[in-house]
């Protein structure tokens, strides 16, 4: 059994960026990075570190399932999220994934940023556009804007600062 587990699920690259940077983070040799998606066996681990792109609010169902199958374990949840820069935002999301783990487990804690979103998002957006949603869509394009650079050299730093306060909770 590994001490660490770091389990992703990354769409556009976001979320594998701050797996890696996470992992990276970790103690020891006994750990490893695995893209829940893999056909590769997932290990039993101590202490799960896991990821996932957020999709209107929440993970995949993929995460979610994994989530609800882990027993006495001790998890923390980290994301990448387009929409918005908001620690309310951010906050909410976590609620709403961990509520998938089981209250056997130790739940540790969340960290979530922002990550850019496909070109594609972005001309969704425009096509929708209204007299009525003018404001709407501005407000929409300009987050897609800022979310480009992300997650950025702070975004990594801040992983890093975060897996340092899980490693202060964690009992191996």
């Amino acid at each position: 059994m590994l001490d660490y587990l770091v389990l992703y699920q990354s769409e556009s690259g976001n979320t594998k960026k701050i797996a890696a940077s996470i992992f990276s983070r970790l103690p020891g040799n006994s750990k490893d990075l695995i893209d829940i998606d893999t056909d590769k066996t997932i290990p039993e681990a101590n202490i799960y570190f896991i990821g996932f792109c957020v999709h209107r609010g929440s993970c995949s169902m993929e995460v979610s399932d994994f989530l609800s199958d882990l027993s006495g374990k001790q998890i923390a949840l980290f994301g990448t999220c387009g929409m918005g820069d908001s620690p309310e935002y951010y906050k909410d999301i976590a609620g709403r994934v961990s509520a998938w783990i089981e209250a056997d487990n130790d739940y540790l804690g969340y960290f979530i940023c922002q990550g850019k979103m496909p070109q594609k998002v972005r001309m969704k957006y425009e096509s929708m556009r209204t007299d009525e949603n003018n404001d709407q869509i501005d407000r929409f394009i300009q987050n897609f804007d800022l979310a480009l650079t992300h997650p950025d050299d702070l975004d990594v730093e801040h992983a890093k600062v975060f897996v340092d306060h899980m490693l202060k909770k964690i009992q191996l």
